[in-house]
């Protein structure tokens, strides 16, 4: 066994992002559970490459079976940290500072949570505030450690702080250990330059600084966590001497995220060609050309054949990082949207080889829904919402390309309608012009080959349903589900008092929301509500949560303990007239899912899924968070899926627990 985790650890620290998924997937660090070795290997790695919330995922399983491994735990502090969850993070790692002797590394890593708390303070006292925290703790970690990592985040939040002399003469302090620390160096110097470049920069010397943060790129290519950290504090400096913070972009790049969408190679049957076969070499040349210019990083998009694949295939030759999404079930969407024409076979094997390849494959729904295009369309803003999150980890940016005729498509879900959608957020995307790429060749549409995309299968799939589609319709909304915690406490003559003061007072709040929310149902001490707006769905959640924490309900006579546990997901559902209840209600799939978060949703708290913080984050939701909690076991053995913590953006009237 002690051989075995050997070799996997010198394969997991030479691995590519690609080989670290792999390795994870294939549950490997399970087999050699007779250590955390392996685990926080794994962890180190990923979250180097920036994927911070795999790198949870992969240290929260060691933690099941090692609860006290101090690394393990700064691990999950820095995940968190890095995923945008400044608040657990910071949790985390006060617990882990109170221990004896607390290492460079937990400090380090706390001071990082209050310079990002300082870095969204809502207010110039609170940034200060926590900026003093980060210095503080940033210096402490300093004096018991010696380590230049420390010292160089210590000098920069003295700078920030308008400690200037000492901000100097740390960054000069630092600047001699690296600077020794690289004649004897023979491995990984990543961090000595990073810290060089800073110290330069705090010095008040660019050229300096550019020739060290120069080095620090070559030395953590493909590190994009690594990056984006020194990045950060280089902006930080950099808008503190009133420089240009877009000045480090130059160095320490960060590729962008694009995010994708464009027309299928046609269906045998289409009127009017868009996309022959014949087409296939120009699209990935133009593609290919795009690419060029845009030099991603980071790519999403789904995989029907024509567009979608030659994307990925063109991205993973460029060594990007790719993530798919699925509208539904593999199976399905392989049959509707893969093995299409005489070409099928191929564009089946493509298919197999780019899903094999991709860092990750999501299924939006485990069937599509059998009216109109909505699975595909919320495919579509399932994807603008991954990418946006990536970006906000990554701080980079979001690029939207699609391959479009630049004509009106057929409804949701096809080109038109997502480049549409696109614009309408404020995107600005670029575009792969097949008409141009139609009237700049002569037709060769073959006599077999008439033609298809996407919109032309949705409307085959309504056309094949039309009994169904005559009452109903479909739609995507959002789906809050919660559960009064302590009703089952209640005495009979309580229960009265429960419907007037505890319903009641929801039922107050609803007003405020009455435009969005578009159905409604209680049971015993259950809630349920459909909303047409995401983000509006997210704020009654919270300001129900509040309600439920905050109301003195032993003043009216109840139990102190009531509380709410709520869930919320968004996702496609049917739309119809309920015969028995004679009022307009919404069913499928995705209300079922929604139903599953709530019992495993602490008491007092919002709970959602990765297609409710996906849709919130495309639709810019701006009074709200979801941060990451991890892989989830779901209620009634539904499965595991991601799950987010909803919470606001609160003004903090004072800095969080320093000890």
């Amino acid at each position: 066994m002690a051989e075995k985790i050997d070799q996997l650890l010198k394969r997991t620290e030479s691995a590519d992002l690609s080989e670290l998924m792999s390795i994870w997937r294939s549950r490997l660090p399970e087999e050699g559970s007779g250590s955390p070795a392996l685990f926080r290997c794994l962890g180190e790695r990923i979250l180097a490459h920036g994927e911070p919330l795999l790198a949870y995922d992969v240290v929260t399983a060691g933690l099941a079976t090692w609860p006290r491994d101090t690394r393990l735990r700064q691990l999950q502090g820095l995940a968190l940290a890095r995923s945008g969850a400044t608040d657990r993070a910071n949790a985390i790692l006060e617990d882990l500072r109170h221990e004896p002797q607390p290492a460079e590394e937990t400090l380090g890593m706390l001071g990082r949570t209050y310079k990002d708390l300082a870095i969204a303070a809502a207010t110039p006292d609170q940034r200060a505030q926590f900026l003093r925290q980060a210095a503080e703790t940033y210096a402490e970690a300093y004096r018991t450690s010696g380590g230049y990592w420390s010292g160089i985040n210590a000098a920069t939040m003295n700078l920030l702080v308008g400690q200037t002399a000492q901000a100097s003469e740390l960054a000069q302090k630092v600047r001699k250990q690296c600077l020794k620390e690289l004649k004897n160096r023979t491995g990984d110097s990543y961090w000595e330059f990073a810290a060089l470049g800073e110290a330069a920069l705090i010095l008040h010397d660019l050229s300096q600084a550019a020739e060290w943060y120069s080095r620090a790129a070559n030395e953590g290519r493909n590190r994009f966590g690594d990056l984006q950290s020194s990045r950060r504090n280089a902006r930080l400096v950099l808008q503190h001497r009133n420089e240009d913070p877009d000045w480090i972009d130059s160095y320490l790049r960060i590729p962008g995220v694009i995010v994708f969408a464009g027309h299928m190679i046609d269906r045998p049957g289409r009127d009017t060609p868009r996309f022959p076969n014949e087409f296939e070499p120009l699209v990935a040349k133009e593609i290919r050309q795009k690419l060029d210019k845009l030099e991603p990083g980071f790519g999403f998009s789904s995989a029907a054949c024509g567009s979608d694949i030659l994307f990925l295939e063109a991205m993973l030759e460029r060594g990007a990082e790719v993530s798919i999404v699925l509208p539904y079930n593999e199976e399905e969407f392989i049959r509707d949207s893969v093995e299409i024409g005489s070409d099928s076979r191929k564009w089946r094997v493509r298919f197999d080889s780019v899903v094999a390849r991709a860092a990750r494959v999501i299924t939006a729904s485990n069937q599509r829904l059998e009216i109109g295009g909505i699975s595909y369309e919320f495919c579509n803003q399932l994807l603008l919402g991954l990418a946006t999150i990536r970006c906000r980890q990554l701080e980079s940016r979001l690029i939207p390309l699609a391959v479009w005729n630049q004509q009106p498509g057929d409804g949701p879900g096809g080109a038109a309608s997502v480049v549409q959608d696109w614009r309408s957020l404020g995107h600005k995307p670029e575009i792969v012009d097949l008409a141009k790429i139609s009237d700049d060749r002569p037709r060769l549409r073959r006599p077999d080959e008439p033609a298809a995309t996407l919109s032309d299968l949705r409307n085959q799939s309504s056309h094949h349903h039309t009994s169904a589609s005559e009452n109903f319709r479909s739609r995507i909304v959002a789906i809050l589900f919660a559960d009064a915690v302590g009703f089952s406490k209640l005495s009979e003559p309580e229960v009265p008092r429960f419907v007037q003061h505890f319903f009641g007072a929801i039922a107050q709040l609803m007003q405020k929301f009455s435009n969005s929310i578009i159905a409604n149902n209680t049971w015993g001490d259950g809630l349920y509500f459909v909303f047409s707006e995401i983000d509006l769905a997210g704020e009654f959640a919270l300001q129900l949560a509040e309600l439920a924490a905050k109301t003195d309900w032993p003043g009216k006579g109840l139990r102190a303990e009531l509380n709410l546990r709520i869930a919320l997901h968004a996702g496609p559902v049917y739309e119809f007239d309920d015969p028995i209840t004679r009022r307009r209600n919404y069913s499928g799939t995705h209300v079922s899912r929604a139903a599953r978060i709530e019992p495993i949703t602490p008491p007092g708290q919002v709970y959602a899924s990765e297609a409710f913080a996906a849709l919130a984050a495309a639709g810019g939701a701006k009074n709200f968070t979801c941060d990451y909690v991890g892989q989830t076991p779901m209620a009634k053995g539904y499965g595991t899926l991601p799950t987010y913590h909803v919470r606001s953006f609160v003004s903090r009237t004072s800095p969080l627990r320093s000890g």
